[in-house]
């Protein structure tokens, strides 16, 4: 029995990124969050705390109206909340983006695991 290749299968015909490309992106957004931490004890989004959170992460008027609908319908604890937006500005310093904007929350929204309270 032969087996198809998903890409066959699917039809998938966009180019994929290499590991390369991936690892020089990666360690792009690690610069750029090295730069941004330089002076104060963070060295990553992930060790922000929720007070570095406000200074280093600050959200448009349109991001804040994802989240506060995402807190209401994923009942997001305040510890879920900011880690959404440490996932939406890493997000973004691999795009190379100097803001969040809202693809980066909604980006990072859909990482969180569902539970079935989530299931519509």
């Amino acid at each position: 029995m032969r087996l198809l290749e998903t890409d066959k299968l699917v039809g998938n015909k966009e180019k994929t990124e290499s590991s390369k490309s991936i690892q020089e992106r990666v360690q792009k957004a690690r610069d750029i969050q090295t730069k941004r931490y330089k002076g104060s004890k963070f060295k990553s989004n992930s060790e922000l705390s929720s007070k570095a959170i406000k200074e280093f992460c600050s959200l448009s008027p349109e991001c804040l109206a994802i989240l506060r609908s995402a807190v209401s319908m994923m009942n997001l604890s305040a510890r879920s909340y900011h880690k959404v937006i440490k996932i939406a500005r890493t997000i973004a310093d691999l795009a190379e983006d100097k803001g969040i904007n809202t693809n980066h929350i909604s980006e990072a929204l859909q990482y969180r695991p569902q539970t079935d309270d989530e299931i519509y």
